[in-house]
């Protein structure tokens, strides 16, 4: 009797626990599941072209604090991503002395052809776990965006929003590579999470708070430097406005300064306080590319870099010079280098489900008529940062994937939340409110699931017309993740080596025991004849080939080097690996 009474007090306190942490359960559910498909997807999916460079960089960024390498990302989330390695023991294979006088780009490049061979015993241990620390990353932002929502309009909307976020192709097919762009989106909310915390009680260590959520941002990608002039304006206006607000001038302008220490101290710490001279290579990359300003850029380097780390600045000036000069990229059949300034609105568009898509633009208008007439200031912190992050995406030129734009994603799934939670309490016609609520889910979970694994080059009905490639490319259309399925294609046939032109196929194919041969001609290389020959989907689309020169240094014309594989375009592919890689038998 004592036993049973025992249990049953134990099931009374459980199903009171459940009920109370009931959206947390569902959170934490639905969060879990997102985990596994990511993690099951690793599993089937090799690495991207740019994870080629991004992880033994990292590797090399945590291990000897060398941050010349692929210095046109931060290096927190390389060196995130690379922490497994430790246990792994990787063969080192630093820069030979020859590759440290090549410039930043042709460094980048060149350092992983001795880091995977080294470790080809090791590659999918390797791979496996620095992209499953990517995960804990997406997982965290779950957590982050519930706690967000559920701040601003409580437990039921940030249900919602979780699922939103789980259920989307595109954080499905990004939130397991180790890139940039997911800790990105992870860390600018996190900043505006902060900004707000502060604003709400404006204590000292709230303030330092905001400052560690900065500087977090500032080294996680280049393009986070958005937070600083937000963060300035919010202290002007705290100055300005101080009497209005019952707060002192003085007392403002010290939490201004403390967490500009603290951003400080972050970004100096993630490049273990190193502040070396430019590496003479890199200094002749300056002079180069930048002729006309290159004693004042030199003067900007030696002068910051008593501030903030070297490499930190150089990092910031090549994305600059990227932005620039622009990215060879396409657009619903158009080619220009400089983009469009309604490029990442228009790839929204496809790459999104349907169903959050109309959320999204239901969400945004909704929340605009909630700000303007009914003064509802809780959507200031929804409207505001998607605004920021839009406009700083709209007015660039590197229009390469609409993995860019994500970190304007978590404010949409928190505005549809809302939108959602807001529908389950209509009176009239609350049923079919609810059956929309329904179809949304519904709809994306087929989605999620029609999609598995090929998350990457994932668009929805509205590219229907057209294979993908025509409507967009680069990393939207094929990033080199079904590396690993044409390898076992080409086995499963007798083959070991192939023609053609796919993604990191010069980094990764080998890994698998195939030989790949590039198909665009280089002076004095032969290009063996194969059974087979393999084409991305970036590069049928043709804005991501790139000719060599011939053995007289000239150039193909940009008309012959966009039609370079146009034949193929239209024959009739013996398979196609993962919506990505097209495969033709020529012999």
């Amino acid at each position: 009797m004592q036993v049973g009474a025992t249990v049953a007090r134990a099931y009374v306190v459980a199903r009171r626990l459940v009920i109370a942490r009931r959206a947390e359960l569902a959170c934490a559910v639905l969060l879990v599941l997102m985990a596994a498909n990511l993690l099951a997807a690793i599993s089937r999916k090799s690495i991207t072209n740019d994870e080629i460079v991004h992880i033994p960089a990292g590797y090399y960024h945590l291990v000897d604090g060398y941050f010349q390498l692929n210095n046109e990302h931060p290096p927190l989330v390389k060196m995130w991503a690379a922490l497994p390695l430790l246990f792994i023991q990787p063969n080192e294979a630093l820069p030979s002395a020859g590759e440290t006088k090549g410039n930043f780009s042709e460094l980048m490049w060149s350092y992983h052809q001795r880091f995977w061979p080294n470790n080809k015993e090791n590659f999918e241990t390797i791979c496996y776990w620095t992209r499953a620390m990517m995960v804990a990353v997406a997982v965290a932002l779950g957590v982050l965006i519930f706690t967000y929502a559920r701040n601003l309009f409580g437990a039921r909307a940030a249900v919602f929003a979780v699922a939103l976020y789980t259920l989307e192709p595109t954080v499905l097919a990004h939130g397991r590579i180790v890139h940039t762009d997911v800790p990105a989106a992870l860390v600018y909310l996190l900043f505006f999470f902060a900004l707000r915390h502060y604003l709400n009680a404006r204590t000292l260590r709230r303030a330092l708070l905001v400052g560690l959520a900065c500087g977090v941002a500032l080294i996680t990608k280049f393009s986070m430097i958005v937070v600083l002039p937000v963060l300035a304006l919010v202290t002007l206006g705290g100055i300005l406005f101080a009497p209005r607000l019952r707060e002192s001038r003085k007392r403002i302008v010290l939490h201004a300064v403390l967490a500009a220490c603290v951003v400080l101290f972050v970004v100096n710490a993630a490049y273990y306080f190193k502040r070396p001279p430019l590496e003479p290579a890199d200094v002749q990359w300056v002079q180069t590319r930048s002729p006309d300003a290159f004693n004042s850029w030199m003067t900007f380097f030696r002068a910051g870099s008593k501030i903030v780390p070297t490499y930190y600045l150089f990092g910031q000036y090549n994305v600059l010079l990227h932005n620039r000069d622009g990215h060879p990229t396409s657009l619903l059949g158009q080619y220009n280098v400089m983009g469009w300034w309604y490029y990442f609105p228009v790839a929204f568009a496809l790459k999104t489900s349907l169903p959050f898509l109309f959320v999204s633009i239901a969400a945004l208008t909704w929340a605009l008529w909630r700000l303007l007439k009914k003064r509802d200031a809780r959507f200031l912190w929804l409207l505001v940062p998607f605004a920021a992050y839009a406009l700083l995406s709209m007015s660039g030129h590197i229009n390469i994937g609409v993995r860019h734009f994500l970190p304007a994603y978590p404010f949409l799934f928190i505005a549809g939340g809302a939108l959602l939670e807001r529908l389950t309490r209509v009176r009239r016609p609350h049923h079919l409110a609810v059956a929309l609520v329904v179809l949304t889910f519904g709809w994306m979970c087929v989605e999620a699931l029609r999609a598995y694994p090929d998350y990457v080059p994932y668009m929805n009905q509205l590219a229907s017309s057209h294979p993908r490639w025509w409507y967009l490319s680069d990393s939207n259309v094929e990033w080199g993740d079904d590396a690993r399925e044409l390898a076992g294609y080409l086995h499963a046939r007798g083959e070991r080596e192939v023609r053609g032109a796919v993604s990191g196929g010069w980094g990764t194919l080998a890994q698998y025991g195939i030989a790949y041969h590039e198909i665009f001609p280089k002076p004095g290389v032969t290009i063996p004849e194969t059974r087979y020959v393999a084409i991305g989907a970036g590069f049928l689309n043709g804005s991501t080939i790139s000719v060599p020169a011939d053995a007289e240094g000239r150039l193909v014309s940009e008309e012959q080097r966009i039609n370079y594989l146009a034949d193929y375009r239209t024959l009739q592919p013996e398979a196609v690996l993962g919506h990505s890689i097209y495969v033709y038998r020529v012999k």
